[in-house]
C-alpha cells in the first residue's frame, strides 16, 4: 500500500477468485479425509466377508463332546479343510482361530484371543470386533453356536481373526486411485477458474477501454446494451452524472459567457473614454472640463467593473460546497445591523430613509450557518432595495423572531416600483435584467441571495409591500417585499435548481 494512502485498493478480480478457490482449497483436506475413511471402510468388506464364511464353516464342525465322567469338555472340533487352508499364515498376514466350549474351556485354536463383552446370543449372525494380539491389531469375526443336549441352552464361541496388513494395502491402494488424480484435477480447476473468471469480466475491460477512448468533451451516455446486468445499474448511475455534469458545465459556458458581457461594457467605456482623453491631450487642447467628464466616465465605469467582479466573486462564495459543510453559529440581528450602517452614507446621498426594524443582537437571533454568506445575502438585498427605490423613498430591512424557535425571518422592504409577478422567479437567474428598467446594475445580486438561501436551507418569496390598488390610489410604487425563512437548525441542503446553478 501507497504511503498516504488512506485505503488499499483491492483487485475484484483477484477477491474473487480469493472467494471461488478459498472453498476449494478447504474442501480438498476434508475430501482426503473423507477418502482415507471410505477407503478403509471398501477394504474391510472383502475380507469381513471372508472371515465370516470361515467362522460360519467352523460353527457347523463344532459338535457336542461325549459325555465321559468328571469330564469339563462340552464341545468338539474336526477343523474342515477350507478353514484349514485359511487358517495357515501367509507372507502378509497372520491368522488366529479360537473355539470354546460351554463352560469357557479352550476346545481348539490360540488362547491368546480375548473373550467378547457381549453376551452369547446364538443365532446366525456373525460379528465384528477389533482388538489387540501379541501387540498386533487384529480384526476378529465372532459367533455364539448352541450345543444341542440334554441340558439345553449351552454355547460354544467360535472365533477367527486376521492382522490387518492386507487390509491397509488395499486401502492405500484405494486412496491412492482417489487421491492421486486430484493433485492433477485441482491445478487444473484452478487454472480453469482463472480462466472463467478472466473471461467473465472482460466486458468490464471492455467498457474500460470504451470510456478510455471517449473525448474529454464527450459527455453523451454510455450505451448500457452490450454491459453485464450486474454493472448496468453502475452504468445508468455514471450516465446520470455525465448528464448532471453536462447541465452545470453548461451552465458554467453560459455564465462565463454572460459575465464576460457584463464587463465587456464597462470595460468598453474605460476604454473610450481613455482613448478620448489620450486625443484631447495629443491635440493640445487644454479643456479641462472635457478632461475632467473623461475621468468622471472611466471612474464610473471602473466602479461598475468593480461591482460586477465582487458580485461574481460573492457567487463564487456562495456555491462553494465546503464551505458551506462547516456551519458556525451567529446572530442574524447583528449582521443586519451590521449591513444597514454600512448602507447608510449611500442612503443618505439619495435622500432615502433607511432602517432597521427588529431585536438586539441575542439569542434570539441564532442561526447555524455560514456568516459571510449571510451578510452577502443582507448586502445584496439593501443595495438591490437602495437601488430601485427613488428618492424619498424608504427601504427598512427587518428581523423577526418564531416564538416557537423553529425559524427566524428577514425581510427587506422597499418603496420602489416593485416586481411583477411574471418575474418573481426570472429575476433569480444570474444576470437577469428587466427590459423595462434603467437602472443599471448586473444581475447577480438575488441569484446571489437564492443560492445562499439554498444552502442554508431557507425558503425565499418575493411580493409586494403595498397592495397595487392602494399604491396606486396614492401614487407611489406598490415596493418590494422579499422574505427569506432561516431554519434555526441546520436542514440538509437540497440540490440546487439548474437556474441557480447557472453561476457554478
Amino acid at each position: 500500500m501507497a504511503f498516504g494512502s488512506d485505503r488499499e485498493q483491492h483487485s475484484l478480480f483477484g477477491e474473487i477468485l480469493d472467494w471461488m478457490l478459498a472453498p476449494l482449497l478447504l474442501l480438498w483436506p476434508m475430501s482426503i479425509i473423507l477418502t482415507y475413511v471410505v477407503a478403509q471402510n471398501i477394504a474391510h468388506r472383502p475380507y469381513d466377508r471372508e472371515l465370516a464364511e470361515v467362522v460360519r464353516a467352523i460353527a457347523r464342525q463344532v459338535e457336542p463332546a461325549p459325555v465321559e465322567p468328571g469330564a469339563r469338555r462340552t464341545a468338539q472340533l474336526q477343523l474342515p479343510a477350507r478353514a484349514a487352508e485359511f487358517l495357515r499364515s501367509d507372507e502378509v498376514d497372520h491368522a488366529y482361530y479360537q473355539v470354546l466350549g460351554a463352560h469357557g474351556e479352550l476346545v481348539a485354536g490360540d488362547a491368546a484371543l480375548p473373550v467378547p463383552e457381549a453376551e452369547a446370543d446364538a443365532g446366525d449372525d456373525v460379528r465384528f470386533r477389533n482388538e489387540l494380539v501379541r501387540d498386533q491389531e487384529v480384526r476378529v469375526a465372532y459367533q455364539w453356536v448352541p450345543l444341542p443336549g440334554e441340558g439345553g441352552g449351552q454355547m460354544a464361541l467360535v472365533q477367527v481373526a486376521e492382522t490387518l496388513e492386507k487390509r491397509a494395502r488395499l486401502a492405500n491402494e484405494i486412496i491412492k486411485g482417489v487421491i492421486l488424480p486430484q493433485f492433477v484435477i485441482l491445478p487444473l480447476a484452478v487454472v480453469l477458474v482463472w480462466f472463467a473468471l478472466a473471461r467473465g469480466i472482460k466486458p468490464l475491460s471492455r467498457l474500460q477501454q470504451r470510456i478510455r477512448r471517449r473525448d474529454s468533451g464527450d459527455l453523451s451516455p454510455i450505451d448500457d446494451r452490450n454491459v453485464p446486468e450486474e454493472v448496468a445499474p453502475l452504468v445508468d448511475a455514471f450516465n446520470d452524472l455525465l448528464e448532471r455534469l453536462d447541465q452545470s458545465i453548461g451552465a458554467q459556458k453560459h455564465f462565463l459567457a454572460d459575465a464576460a458581457h457584463q464587463l465587456k461594457t464597462p470595460l468598453a467605456g474605460l476604454r473610450m473614454q481613455a482613448e478620448l482623453a489620450a486625443r484631447t491631450i495629443e491635440s493640445g487642447a487644454s479643456d479641462p472640463a472635457a478632461l475632467k467628464a473623461s475621468l468622471e466616465q472611466i471612474a464610473s465605469s471602473s466602479q461598475r467593473a468593480a461591482h460586477t467582479v465582487n458580485q461574481l466573486l460573492s457567487m463564487a462564495r456562495a456555491e462553494d460546497r465546503e464551505q458551506t459543510m462547516r456551519p458556525q453559529r451567529f446572530s442574524l440581528a447583528e449582521t443586519v445591523i451590521d449591513t444597514v450602517r454600512d448602507f447608510v452614507p449611500r442612503a443618505m446621498d439619495k435622500r432615502i430613509d433607511l432602517g432597521y426594524e427588529g431585536p438586539e443582537p441575542g439569542a434570539d437571533s441564532q442561526l447555524a450557518g455560514q456568516p459571510v454568506l449571510v451578510r452577502e445575502m443582507v448586502r445584496n438585498l439593501v443595495d438591490n432595495a437602495l437601488q430601485y427605490t427613488p428618492a424619498g423613498g424608504t427601504v427598512t430591512a427587518r428581523v423577526v423572531a418564531d416564538p416557537f424557535g423553529e425559524v427566524v425571518v428577514l425581510q427587506v422592504e422597499d418603496s420602489g416600483p416593485g416586481i411583477a409577478e411574471h418575474e418573481r422567479e426570472l429575476v433569480f437567474q444570474p444576470f437577469y435584467r428587466s427590459a423595462d428598467t434603467t437602472i443599471d446594475g448586473s444581475g447577480l445580486g438575488l441569484a446571489i441571495v437564492r443560492e445562499v438561501a439554498q444552502h442554508h436551507g431557507a425558503e425565499l418569496s418575493i411580493a409586494d409591500a403595498l397592495a397595487r390598488t392602494q399604491a396606486a390610489a396614492q401614487g407611489v410604487g406598490p415596493g418590494t417585499l422579499i422574505t427569506v425563512r432561516f431554519p434555526v437548525q441546520p436542514a440538509p441542503r437540497p440540490e440546487p435548481a439548474p437556474a441557480a446553478a447557472a453561476g457554478a
